[in-house]
């Protein structure tokens, strides 16, 4: 039973918990972007203020997945 688990959340170099707090605490600046690898769309989010606080609602809506993607990458 254990083996048929979904792994929706897989280990890996980017922690989920760390992504999330710096979205929720530093969002508007790009951080979570930063942090995540992402510089392009970490310096449009810092200089947009998150592109006008949409792009911070889109990632707090595929954050989870963003991660599994970038985790996804080291296995």
């Amino acid at each position: 039973m254990n083996r048929q688990v979904n792994q929706s959340y897989l280990s890996g170099r980017y922690n989920y918990n760390l992504a999330w707090l710096l979205l929720t605490f530093l969002g508007i600046f790009g951080i979570h972007r930063f942090y995540l690898g992402k510089w392009l769309t970490g310096i449009l989010y810092l200089c947009t203020g998150g592109l006008f606080l949409l792009g911070i609602l889109y990632d707090y809506w595929t954050l989870n997945s963003q991660v599994a993607e970038k985790n996804q990458v080291f296995y």
